[in-house]
């Protein structure tokens, strides 16, 4: 039992290799209608070839059918013609024998062709059957591939995004935004402090500037008051 159990499970394994290496459903799919198609236009043909023999058939009967008439008529005629005096009785006996023989030879034709007419109309039956058969298989083949070229589609688009949001490393993506945060808050507090420098310098200078001013200005205003006599 377990040697069949693994010999199972070896043709399982096999199936599914074979399977893998299939080709694309969508041209296996299309090949199949071409297939179909095939099979159509010779099933057509078909149909059209026994369809000619049946018509030909109906007219062989109905020509073999006039002729084994005619065949009997012409030996009631000779006969006639014997027994009104105009013809020796035993010509007309011979004669009539040998249309009452063409006369059967055309009906046994008549009856072997309708035999072969009822076979044509069988086949044409079948042929019919199988034409709308294969129709119908075109036709619904057609819409399951319309639908496969669909669904194959959205599993590709489905696949290759998945595949895309798989290959995606989270840790490697939030490893390099924290680097990047703090290379700009970096860049930032470089930008401020190259800032208050820049103020420092322009406020002291203008500290001095003012302190000096100032100074010039007092000492004007001293000796004004000096001319003056105002500090006294």
């Amino acid at each position: 039992m377990s040697v069949l159990k693994r010999l199972f499970k070896m043709g399982e394994a096999e199936l599914s290799s074979a399977l893998d290496k299939l080709e694309d459903p969508i041209k296996l799919t299309e090949q199949g209608i071409k297939d179909l198609k095939k099979d159509l236009d010779q099933s057509l043909q078909a149909l059209a070839e026994v369809k000619a023999l049946d018509i030909r058939a109906r007219n062989d009967i109905e020509k073999f059918s006039s002729s084994s008439k005619e065949y009997e008529s012409k030996a009631m005629m000779l006969l006639k013609k014997a027994q009104d005096g105009k013809m020796d009785p035993s010509d007309a006996d011979r004669l009539a024998t040998e249309a009452l023989r063409m006369k059967d030879e055309n009906l046994g034709q008549e009856e072997l062709i309708k035999t072969q007419k009822t076979k044509f109309e069988q086949s044409i039956v079948q042929l019919e059957a199988n034409i709308k058969t294969i129709k119908s298989n075109v036709s619904k083949w057609e819409n399951e591939l319309k639908t496969l070229k669909a669904r194959v589609k959205v599993s590709t688009a489905t696949k290759n995004l998945n595949k895309q949001m798989a290959q995606i490393d989270s840790s490697g993506t939030v490893s390099m935004l924290e680097k990047m945060k703090d290379k700009v808050q970096r860049d930032e507090a470089l930008a401020e402090s190259y800032g208050e420098i820049a103020y420092e310098s322009k406020s002291v200078d203008e500290e001095i500037d003012k302190a000096l001013e100032n100074n010039t200005d007092n000492s004007a205003l001293e000796d004004l008051k000096k001319k003056m006599g105002l500090n006294q």
